[in-house]
């Protein structure tokens, strides 16, 4: 029978990995580009671990509340390496869920219910109810010993709206995606044409 995720991230799974099950491989390589979600405003500041760390597993809405699907991203990204708010909030959970770290940040000004980010595996250095600004270190990544990303570790990075799961990529501005090429103006306007 399929795993299912549970409405709220702080009470049960809290953001983490769902979908495939055991015995189903983690997808290798690069996923897809992600579809900008017109209900999730660009906000995101910083991706949650480095630069611009290589999406291991894509977005992959289920097409039922109990189906196999892929409700978040996994980001490649090393055990120890800092995790990052992507956006001001609030922490909303930090504490460890069905053995794993997992840490959950209500965004400021999205509205109500808010958007809510999740991320785990994390040993959180937050704790719930502090204001974090983007960009401010909320734990770092925790080594797992699942098969889930394949043989790379990976922090898994989920959105919410209530209990509804988005593309957490959405959050993201295009040039934080990388998906144009960036283009430096003189201060006093662009260059006349010839």
């Amino acid at each position: 029978m399929p795993e299912a995720e549970p409405a709220d991230p702080s009470d049960a799974h809290a953001g983490l990995p769902s979908g495939g099950g055991a015995g189903t491989p983690a997808p290798t390589g690069p996923a897809a580009p992600p579809v900008a979600d017109p209900a999730v405003p660009a906000l995101a500041r910083s991706w949650p671990v480095g630069i611009r760390p290589p999406v291991v597993r894509g977005w992959e809405p289920p097409a039922t509340a109990y189906s196999r699907g892929h409700r978040g991203v996994d980001l490649e990204a090393a055990p120890g390496a800092p995790v990052q708010a992507v956006a001001p909030g609030r922490v909303s959970f930090a504490g460890r869920v069905a053995g794993r770290g997992v840490v959950s940040v209500e965004l400021s000004g999205t509205g109500s219910p808010p958007l809510r980010t999740t991320y785990g595996p994390v040993r959180a250095s937050v704790h719930k109810g502090d204001e974090v600004l983007a960009g401010t270190v909320l734990g770092t990544v925790e080594a797992t010993r699942d098969a889930h990303c394949g043989p790379t570790s990976c922090l898994h990075w989920g959105l919410l709206r209530g209990a509804v799961y988005l593309n957490p990529l959405s959050l993201l501005p295009p040039w934080l995606l990388g998906l144009g090429p960036s283009r430096l103006l003189p201060l006093d306007g662009p260059p006349p044409k010839h």
